[in-house]
C-alpha cells in the first residue's frame, strides 16, 4: 500500500502535489486544509482519504474530518491529530491517547516542520509531521512524505519537496 502524508496546504492545491497523490493508494492529511478544495481534487482523483482537521479549518473541513483518527493498516495502529507536539513535547491529551491507544506511526502537523523520528519512550513509535505543503507560513520549502506499507513494514520512505515560491 502507498501511502502519502501531507498537511497545512491552507488552501493550496497544485500539480505536483496531485501527482504525488495521484500515485499513492491512500493519502493521509494531517489538517490544515482552510477549505475542501484538496479534498475535493484528491476525491476526484478516485484516492481515499484519512485526515483530521487542524485549527484553523471551518466547518466545511469539520463535517468531513474529525480531530483525532485511530485506524489500522497492514498491521499497524495509526494515530492522527492535527496539532500533536513532538517526541519529548507532546501535549498532555496526546500522552494520554498514545498511552491508551499504543499506536505504531503517530502523525500530526501543524508545525510545518519536517520531522520523522523514532520515539523510544512511547515503543518505538514512528513520529511523522510531513511539514506543510501549502505555500503560507514560514516554511523555506513545501514538504510531504510518502512511503510504502506491507503487513508489519514500512519501506521506501522519501521526502517530497517543492519550491515555496512557485505559485500557479
Amino acid at each position: 500500500m502507498k501511502i502519502l502524508v501531507i498537511s497545512d496546504n491552507h488552501g493550496y492545491v497544485d500539480e505536483g502535489i496531485l501527482h504525488h497523490a495521484a500515485w499513492a493508494d491512500e493519502v493521509w492529511h494531517a489538517g490544515d486544509w482552510l477549505n475542501t478544495a484538496m479534498h475535493e481534487a484528491i476525491t476526484k482523483l478516485g484516492k481515499p482519504i484519512i485526515g483530521v482537521h487542524g485549527n484553523i479549518d471551518g466547518m466545511d473541513v469539520k463535517v468531513e474530518y474529525p480531530d483525532v483518527q485511530l485506524f489500522d493498516r497492514e498491521g499497524f495502529r495509526i494515530l492522527m491529530i492535527h496539532i500533536g507536539g513532538k517526541p519529548g513535547r507532546y501535549p498532555a491529551n496526546v500522552k494520554d491517547i498514545i498511552n491508551k491507544t499504543k499506536p505504531d506511526i503517530y502523525v500530526c502537523g501543524h508545525s510545518h516542520m519536517l520531522q520523522v523520528q523514532r520515539d523510544p519512550k512511547y515503543n518505538n513509535l514512528l513520529f511523522l509531521n510531513p511539514g506543510a505543503c501549502g505555500v503560507h507560513g514560514f516554511h523555506k520549502v513545501r514538504t510531504a512524505i510518502r512511503f510504502q506499507l506491507e503487513p508489519q513494514k514500512i519501506h521506501s520512505m522519501e521526502v517530497v519537496e517543492w519550491p515555496k515560491n512557485i505559485v500557479k
